[in-house]
């Protein structure tokens, strides 16, 4: 019956990876198996694993309290994510991001390049890579008429955002799995890795600004008329971020869980999105207490904007891998693989085993190709080091660069794939080199470091 578990979570993770050719939601397959993997290990009166404790015969009784354990997990991180999705389609619901277009004054394709690649890297580290990336490419649309001429600085916002969302606790759903698991701490995870994601960053700009196509000035700046947000956009820009940022610093005070600081930041943001959201309904002369009103709430707005396939998906794809954590078969698994690859530069584990690097870094090119959400959460399962462990944050990095590879292997490349159409083979051929570079100089630079600290 194990056996079976495990074919089915294949299954489902091939289903995943070929989303694109089956034309099928990966949300779907990946609830099909989590359904049916859990339905298995029922029926089957299957041994659930306890890393942290031992093997446990469990009735089907008792399964009910495994479900909610792993379910209490992930829950904290779908409500986590809830928070911060809500909080930027208040953002955009005011129009706040179009203040960040002042930060482009220039029409030099290498000074549009480094913009846009530092503010990909900073912005990702705050609102998550995939939304940097939607508002930076919107807005390079308004400003580069030639669609060939995106396409380079779309690929490097794309390298840009993924490195900037590798040394942020909310700056990548994998990264904040880690954070959230307690697997690294806010402070730990920016002293190890800024250094490795910032050069993952600036190392393909260098490359890149020596290209021809970042050669010269563009053809014309499109002058835009900004869309005007009643005077709340900037101040709704600064407040969401700010309050987004704000959630480490609870954490860090309160020791409660991340979730519970995002749903205080979402609370404040919400109550200044009401009051300024009536102030432009007075302007526009409705009644307040009429049912038009209502319309106009950007709380409403924003809830409604929600990405609730991706939701669907990561509890699907987290209870999946949870069901394998539970047989015991990423611990069995994690073991065999450190028997079988060469040590290079290991560290010491829990359980007293050694991991190697060349591990975490076939993690990342894997992450290339499938989908980074399940390798991360499979090596949670897999790996018993402490908090803060260099193993860790390793893998944060390895997972958020990893993916810059090919235009598939993050969030932030597939939808930049979408709304920019960008040929998997043209990324590949003219983008994929230079992430590569990045992802192998971070790397070494973030073994440098671990030396040193």
């Amino acid at each position: 019956m194990e056996s079976i578990v495990i074919i089915i979570f294949v299954l489902g993770y091939l289903a995943i990876t070929l989303e694109h050719n089956l034309k099928i939601d990966k949300m779907i397959p990946a609830l099909g198996m989590m359904a049916v993997s859990w339905a298995l290990i029922s029926l089957g009166h299957l041994n659930v694993f306890d890393v942290n404790t031992e093997l446990l015969q469990l009735e089907p009784t008792h399964l009910d309290e495994i479900l909610l354990h792993h379910l209490g997990k992930t829950a904290e991180i779908l409500i986590f994510l809830i928070g911060a999705m809500t909080i930027v389609e208040i953002i955009d619901y005011f129009n706040g991001f179009s203040a960040i277009k002042s930060f482009v004054k220039t029409n030099s394709r290498v000074k549009l390049l480094w913009i846009f690649s530092i503010l990909a890297f900073i912005l990702s580290a705050i609102i998550d890579n995939l939304t940097a990336t939607i508002v930076l490419i919107t807005i390079l649309r308004k400003i580069i008429l030639k669609r060939e001429d995106r396409l380079w600085f779309a690929g490097m916002i794309v390298i840009g955002a993924n490195a900037g969302g590798a040394w942020s606790p909310i700056g990548d759903v994998t990264t904040t799995m880690l954070w959230i698991g307690k697997k690294v701490t806010t402070l730990n995870l920016i002293k190890y890795l800024f250094i490795p994601s910032l050069l993952a960053m600036v190392i393909p700009v260098l490359f890149a600004s020596r290209l021809p196509a970042f050669k010269g000035n563009i053809e014309q700046i499109e002058e835009v008329e900004e869309e005007k947000g009643d005077g709340y956009s900037g101040i709704m820009l600064y407040l969401g971020l700010g309050s987004i940022v704000f959630v480490p610093i609870f954490k860090t005070i309160t020791h409660l869980p991340p979730y519970v600081g995002m749903m205080l930041s979402l609370a404040v943001v919400a109550i200044f999105a009401e009051i300024f959201s009536n102030a432009r309904i007075s302007l526009t002369q409705i009644d307040s207490d009429s049912d038009e009103a209502s319309q106009y709430s950007p709380v409403h707005s924003a809830l409604s904007g929600i990405e609730l396939p991706s939701i669907l998906f990561f509890l699907g794809i987290l209870m999946a891998v949870a069901a394998l954590e539970s047989l015991g078969v990423l611990f069995n698994f994690a073991q065999g693989m450190n028997e079988t690859i060469p040590m290079i530069g290991t560290e010491p584990a829990i359980a007293g085993y050694k991991v190697s690097d060349l591990v975490v870094l076939l993690l990342g090119v894997s992450s290339a190709v499938i989908d980074n959400v399940p390798l991360v959460a499979a090596s949670i399962g897999m790996f018993s080091d402490p908090v803060d462990s260099p193993l860790w944050h390793f893998i944060a990095f390895a997972a958020g660069t990893g993916g810059s590879m090919l235009i598939i292997g993050s969030a932030a490349g597939v939808v930049a794939m979408g709304m920019e159409k960008i040929n998997f083979f043209w990324y590949f051929k003219k983008i994929g080199w230079l992430a590569l570079i990045g992802f192998l100089a971070g790397s070494l630079g973030f073994m440098a470091l671990r030396v040193l600290f």
